[in-house]
């Protein structure tokens, strides 16, 4: 299997941000003020709270589309607490099995569930940080552990069983699953599988592609078929170059939009990472970049009102290479 980037090595660390303690069934607690519980191998930034009090996540959400979009809000913890459990198996037949880690927000009401696909060489572990950070949002998340040297397209039919599974028992997950809103997030080869996910069927409102990269001739056919809205969040292609990003934004016909972080490498594209690649700041723009995005698909099914948080970055040059069609 050829590497993902072009003018780097791509590997990555397994690696746990929670590990086990005090911890019945894998499951735990995360309140935002509690980052004693991520000790361990990498250090979790001290971001802070949002000063944002909503109680629900409808709440939330209208507070959020009634004020002026700002990518730097995101860049904080939510307002509300995590539970977390860590491999958690669902079951797609009598001998299929998919390992997991859920972060489930603490609202009552029904709310979205944002799926991870990691990339090559990878782990789920390594978006535990940014699944965490979407669940203190009001978003549940889950990050799935697939074959990670390949097949992508495989991973892709794989990854759209699992969304038409939940969207018939979301109790698999958790009762709160608002199964019209499923949203699935890759990152490098990752998000080839999304995409081959989308074109396949798998009924969810839309995919986020961290710095994807893509590998067979047959990709570009599947992409055409991709009628969700989608949107890239790439790595600085003058700091790393990842394989045929480019294929994307040029074979996704419509509703397609490919922005870039400025500095940013490949591997800023997962956190947490203990690559010396990675910066913990540019780890952070992605992570708010996601946030703003997920949130935007999930409460209005496209990605305008993510744009908007994207205006203030964009015209600073954090941000830059912004398309849409």
């Amino acid at each position: 299997m050829r590497d993902a980037v072009k003018k780097e090595r791509y590997q990555t660390v397994a690696f746990f941000i929670w590990p086990p303690r005090a911890v019945t069934a894998g499951r735990l607690f995360f309140t935002a003020g509690l980052l004693a519980l991520f000790a361990g191998c990498a250090k979790v930034p001290d971001l802070g709270i949002t000063p944002l009090k909503e109680p629900t996540l409808a709440a939330l959400q209208n507070h959020l589309l009634t004020h002026k979009a700002d990518l730097d809000m995101f860049r904080l913890r939510g307002p509300f607490p995590v539970t977390v459990d860590t491999n958690h198996e669902i079951g797609l037949s009598s001998s299929e099995h998919i390992n997991s880690d859920l972060f489930l927000a603490a609202p009552a009401g029904k709310a979205p569930l944002v799926i991870f696909m990691h990339g090559y060489a990878s782990t789920k572990e390594s978006h535990s940080y940014q699944a965490m950070h979407l669940a203190s949002w009001g978003l549940h998340s889950m990050s799935v552990q697939l074959p990670n040297t390949g097949s992508w397209n495989a991973n892709g039919k794989t990854l759209a069983r699992i969304v038409n599974l939940i969207q018939r028992s979301p109790e698999l997950v958790d009762r709160r699953v608002d199964v019209d809103r499923i949203i699935l997030v890759g990152h490098s080869f990752g998000g080839t599988s999304v995409c081959i996910a989308l074109a396949e069927g798998a009924r969810a409102a839309g995919g986020i592609l961290l710095d994807p990269a893509s590998v067979g001739r047959d990709l570009p056919a599947y992409l055409r078929k991709i009628a969700a809205p989608v949107i890239v969040l790439g790595a600085d292609e003058h700091v790393s170059e990842t394989r045929n990003r480019d294929f994307f934004y040029r074979y996704i016909q419509a509703g397609v939009g490919e922005i870039s972080i400025k500095n940013a490498s490949h591997e800023d594209a997962q956190f947490p990472s203990q690559l010396a690649q990675t910066t913990e700041e540019l780890q952070v723009s992605f992570v708010s970049a996601l946030t703003a995005a997920d949130i935007s698909l999930s409460a209005t099914g496209k990605f305008d009102y993510a744009w908007t948080s994207f205006d203030g970055a964009i015209q600073n040059g954090k941000l830059f290479n912004a398309k849409r069609k």
